[in-house]
């Protein structure tokens, strides 16, 4: 039977929480097109909520860490065997891995070698480090989606078959954020200016940036008496140990903290020191201006110095292609440079970079799930050239 006279076969693995969130927003979108399509593979709760059949738990891939993987790296070969061994039986239109590339581009590699069509949702990033990978992915893949516009660049340098869709995280966040309410909504003074101290979600990144920040923090509130300062943490225990460190440094200062509401932080708070990652992107759409920071034990940061070669290292400075939002970097986050970077955030330069933000925002609004269904249907109607 030819694929329009069936339903379609769609297989996907997502390995983590935000993987699932991608998946169950893709599935919508391709449920759409085609209502009787049939998703199986690994997902979450939210992709099974949609009728996806897992053949494993999404936490049997849920693993982070050198010694955390070694320590599950049998278990997790044999899943991967048995659900390489799955797909290969059953043959699926198209099969997608949704990020997690280390686990997920050796399986397209397998299914692609047997005349499975496959698409890898989430760039790694191929284009800050270890470049030779694209090569490993052209191989595994008939199409990579990307959520960034500078990461088809790079594919397209290559010569590798790469959309870019648009990132989920825009499509979902106002281009003009009401401060005023979301500071209501939080319980905060709607009049006076927010400062949210926004050191990680990892216990290292605590470790590393918190103290430096909360001290930074209380310079700005002798300079500006009126600031509120506002903090999330993913979990409780993150929140006792940011506690812990707030009391050893500034015990004095008044932090409302807040527990799993990143976001509605980021959206009621005016300005930010933020540690890099995906937080700063969130950051800058919910027009939130910023101090980035990263800070990395000095094994770590001595191999990272030596493998990326980037002149940015925030998502809002790559995707503005420039220096936009200040970035302290090691030894270079100190209380002082904190503070000098932050104080015309909070008086002079707001304008210019929130029109910035939103420019870059409105550019990355895609309907992301939408464009990602329509491209990976296209692999499915061979309407891809494939991939050498």
């Amino acid at each position: 039977m030819s694929v329009a006279e069936r339903p379609l076969k769609i297989a996907i693995i997502a390995g983590e929480h935000s993987g699932d969130i991608l998946g169950a927003d893709l599935i919508t979108a391709l449920q759409a097109i085609h209502p009787d399509a049939v998703f199986y593979g690994i997902g979450g709760p939210r992709m099974q909520a949609l009728g996806f059949n897992a053949l494993f738990d999404m936490e049997e891939l849920a693993v982070m860490g050198i010694v955390e993987v070694l320590g599950r790296l049998r278990r997790l070969l044999q899943v991967k065997r048995e659900i390489i061994a799955a797909l290969l039986a059953d043959k699926p239109d198209v099969f997608i891995g949704i990020d997690a590339p280390d686990f997920n581009l050796p399986v397209e590699l397998q299914l692609k070698q047997a005349g499975i069509k496959t698409v890898h949702y989430v760039s790694p990033s191929v284009w800050a480090w270890r470049h030779k990978r694209i090569f490993k992915i052209a191989a595994a893949t008939n199409m990579v989606l990307s959520l960034l516009p500078f990461e088809k660049v790079f594919y397209d340098k290559y010569k590798v078959p790469c959309t870019f869709v648009g990132h989920t995280m825009a499509d979902t966040m106002p281009l003009d954020v009401d401060k005023v309410a979301a500071k209501i909504e939080l319980g905060l003074d709607r009049d006076k200016i927010a400062l949210a101290i926004m050191p990680g979600s990892r216990t290292n990144e605590i470790k590393l940036l918190a103290a430096d920040f909360l001290l930074a923090a209380r310079q700005l509130q002798q300079q500006f008496p009126e600031l509120q300062l506002i903090c999330n943490m993913v979990t409780a225990a993150k929140a006792a140990q940011f506690n812990e460190i707030k009391q050893q440094i500034a015990p004095e200062l008044d932090i409302k903290l807040f527990i799993g509401q990143a976001r509605q932080v980021l959206l009621a708070a005016d300005a930010t020191f933020i540690t890099s990652g995906t937080a700063t992107l969130e950051a800058m759409l919910a027009k939130c201006l910023m101090v980035v920071s990263y800070r990395a034990n000095w094994l770590t940061y001595q191999i990272g110095r030596r493998l990326v070669k980037l002149a940015h290292f925030s998502l809002p400075n790559l995707l503005a292609g420039r220096g936009m939002v200040t970035e302290l970097l090691q030894h270079q986050v100190t209380p002082n440079a904190l503070v000098a970077a932050m104080t015309p955030l909070l008086t002079s330069e707001r304008d210019e970079l929130l029109q910035q933000y939103r420019v870059i925002h409105h550019s990355i609004k895609c309907d992301a799930s939408a464009k990602a269904a329509q491209a990976i249907l296209q692999v499915v109607n061979n309407d891809v050239v494939p991939t050498p």
